[in-house]
């Protein structure tokens, strides 16, 4: 891994030669959501490598805390040096939640934010510095469902040229540029076994050079991959 141009930048070392399918982000953009679908039934449960039993999404509602909250993410995609990469941070050491994990930017609405979108592109300004002008959203994916009781919406954006990115310092200890192809290669995924509800599961994480990526932000990617390549030839 290299340090990029703004201190805790993390870019990838070799840049995945791997061609994207033709037309995928036009593709991508016609795959999403105009508006985000907050019904539980339509929800996504984590980076399972097959489809979930019923006993295992009970097993993952029944652990959360009463009614889901709200929280969003941004998916950014940008291109750093002609390859079009996804932004990703590295949770500080030491915070109480979810301390190391990797994460697309983003948190829980707070009072100020009229929808999910605004908490989406108000949590990546204070993160990682990126301001709304430079985000283009593109639309949404599926809600995801964890087991501290967030139903997380993703909104997918490409940004566009001219922004700088800012890690805050007292959240972010780094910021990740994950190449798209590295991330649409099926190779690259492991899979990690677990018990949920009594019942056998096969999950997947994406390892990324000395870092790891595992739950909710996996199941977004492969949510991601799955369109992108949708249809392609």
């Amino acid at each position: 891994m290299v340090v990029a141009e703004s201190r805790g930048v993390v870019a990838a070392a070799a840049r995945v030669g791997t061609a994207l399918p033709a037309g995928w982000r036009e593709r991508l953009r016609l795959s999403l959501a105009v508006e985000p679908d907050h019904r539980l039934g339509q929800c996504r449960y984590g980076p399972f490598r097959a489809q979930p039993p019923a006993a295992v999404i009970e097993a993952l509602r029944t652990q959360a805390p009463g009614a889901p909250r709200a929280a969003a993410v941004l998916v950014p995609i940008c291109e750093r040096g002609g390859v079009p990469c996804l932004l990703l941070t590295v949770r500080a050491s030491h915070l109480r939640s979810h301390a190391g994990q990797i994460s697309f930017p983003g948190g829980r609405l707070e009072g100020q934010d009229s929808d999910v979108a605004a908490a989406a592109l108000r949590e990546t300004q204070e993160e990682i510095g990126i301001a709304a002008n430079h985000v283009e959203p593109l639309g949404f994916l599926s809600d995801h469902f964890v087991r501290t009781g967030y139903r997380i919406s993703p909104l997918v954006a490409w940004l566009r040229p001219g922004f700088a990115l800012r890690a805050e310092r007292s959240e972010v200890a780094e910021i990740l540029e994950l190449p798209v192809a590295h991330m649409l290669e099926a190779t690259h995924y492991e899979v990690r076994r677990r018990t949920l509800g009594g019942v056998a599961c096969e999950l997947l994480d994406l390892p990324f050079g000395a870092h790891r990526i595992w739950g909710a932000t996996a199941g977004i990617l492969l949510e991601l991959r799955e369109r992108i390549l949708a249809g392609a030839a």
